[in-house]
């Protein structure tokens, strides 16, 4: 049978070790984790709830077995620290380290694998022991673009979050280069944030946020105060901000099924003019949320009547044409490829879309296809001018493009040649001293046969 003592750390007994020089690390101290450091960290700061972690780890049994290993596998292991992605131990030990830490924490059971263990690996009921080290730790990313990251302060309450539409009652502290600009309690429609002087980045993360949380948001400009900054706060174009957030309360928006068609149809008046504000005031992002808001509503709808069906049929049309638009004006060029197809799948001779999809088309390099679309809308309308003059650019970016390509191909074939030559002069020479060799060679033999024969 098996005792605790079977394994020792640094020479001496695991428990008497934890006991001695341990820390309960456990929020409400039931020695549930223990924790002896040792190797301190590179400095004072420690991830946060949501942050995304970067650990060595080597776990045992109190026998003294080893379990498991990333050194042994030689990969760090990676998670989002407090979001019950790994052991509940793993949470609070990690959030307990700096930078560079190395420790060893000793797990009850509960904290660890429970009454039931792990087959094969661990038995039922058992504590466990793993040596950790913390290699790095970054905040948790919520945009493709790593635009904004939060970092959560205090955990909030619940499983629910605010959607589009919804109020929210906030509270806002803003930074840049470490001086405060901003700190208000503040109420915004969730996708209307702006209309408060409330940052794009702020309003995106309110679908991440839980009531009572508190959050700092690290904002790139995009998602900040842009090219334009802002001077009333004093902060100049293209500034990072951090605001420090806590969402204090809010009040869903209906979803989609929580409503029926006329509801929609009423709300999609007042979104679609709401998004044309956005639009005309160069606030295209915005814009964005208010006719996707529209698409979410109504694409699955059919309606009563052939009235009611056109009346969807148009709000979801113009809903495509617009977002298009807006992300022809972002540089998102794929996006207004795909809502013109959209468009284009429900009015196949859309002048808008057709135009559309050409511009975006060309600003992506394709020409050919670009050039078709711009065909096809003078089909539709013969006296669209600007549909010739984007002709002209497409062949003459044609043409410019095929010339290129006559160089590149010159030049190809051009430097083949040469190094051909070149083979072809290097195996001449190489011939020409093998033949001279050969013959110095039988020079010597036939001089050796003479000098072998009798005279």
């Amino acid at each position: 049978m098996t005792t605790d003592q079977d394994l020792t750390i640094d020479g001496q007994p695991a428990t008497a070790m934890f006991a001695a020089k341990g820390i309960d690390v456990t929020p409400n101290k039931d020695q549930g984790v223990i924790k002896v450091v040792k190797r301190q960290g590179l400095d004072g700061e420690r991830p946060m709830i949501g942050d995304r972690v970067v650990v060595h780890y080597t776990g045992k049994l109190l026998t003294g077995k080893k379990f498991d290993s990333s050194r042994d596998r030689r990969e760090p292991f990676c998670f989002n620290v407090g979001k019950g992605q790994v052991l509940k131990a793993w949470d609070i030990a990690v959030l307990s380290m700096q930078r560079g830490e190395v420790c060893t924490f000793l797990c009850k059971p509960e904290y660890a694998y429970g009454s039931a263990g792990n087959p094969n690996k661990i038995p039922p009921n058992s504590s466990v022991v793993f040596e950790m080290e913390l290699l790095k730790f970054e905040g948790e990313i919520l945009t493709d673009d790593s635009g904004i990251i939060r970092r959560i302060k205090v955990k909030g309450d619940g499983y629910t979050n605010p959607n589009d539409g919804a109020s929210v009652e906030v509270h806002l502290e803003g930074k840049c280069g470490g001086r405060l600009f901003d700190c208000r309690d503040v109420s915004f429609v969730v996708g209307e944030a702006e209309d408060k002087g409330v940052p794009f980045g702020v309003d995106r993360a309110m679908d991440k946020m839980q009531k009572g949380e508190c959050c700092l948001l690290h904002l790139k400009p995009k998602y900040g105060f842009g090219n334009k900054g802002k001077p009333e706060y004093k902060i100049g174009p293209d500034k990072d901000v951090i605001y420090e957030v806590t969402l204090k309360d809010f009040q869903r928006a209906k979803e989609s099924w929580e409503m029926d068609l006329p509801e929609k149809l009423d709300l999609a008046v007042g979104v679609k003019h709401k998004g044309n504000q956005y639009f005309k005031t160069g606030l295209y992002y915005q814009a964005v949320i208010q006719y996707q808001r529209i698409v979410s509503w109504l694409e699955m709808e059919c309606g009563n009547g052939l009235d009611q069906h056109k009346k969807i049929q148009t709000f979801i049309l113009t809903s495509h044409l617009n977002l298009a638009l807006c992300f022809l004006r972002i540089k998102e060029f794929s996006q207004a490829v795909e809502h013109c197809n959209k468009a284009i799948e429900l009015d196949e001779n859309n002048e808008k879309a057709l135009y559309r999809r050409g511009e975006a088309r060309l600003l992506r390099n394709e020409f050919s296809l670009a050039m078709e679309d711009f065909q096809l809308v003078l089909q539709v309308n013969p006296s669209n001018r600007a549909a010739h003059a984007h002709i002209s650019i497409c062949q003459s970016k044609i043409k410019e493009h095929h010339e290129q390509d006559k160089k590149i191909y010159a030049n190809m074939f051009q430097k083949f040649a040469e190094r051909d030559a070149k083979v072809g002069k290097t195996k001449r020479r190489r011939d020409e001293s093998a033949r001279s060799g050969m013959n110095g060679e039988m020079g010597i033999k036939r001089r050796r046969r003479s000098q072998d024969c009798p005279s």
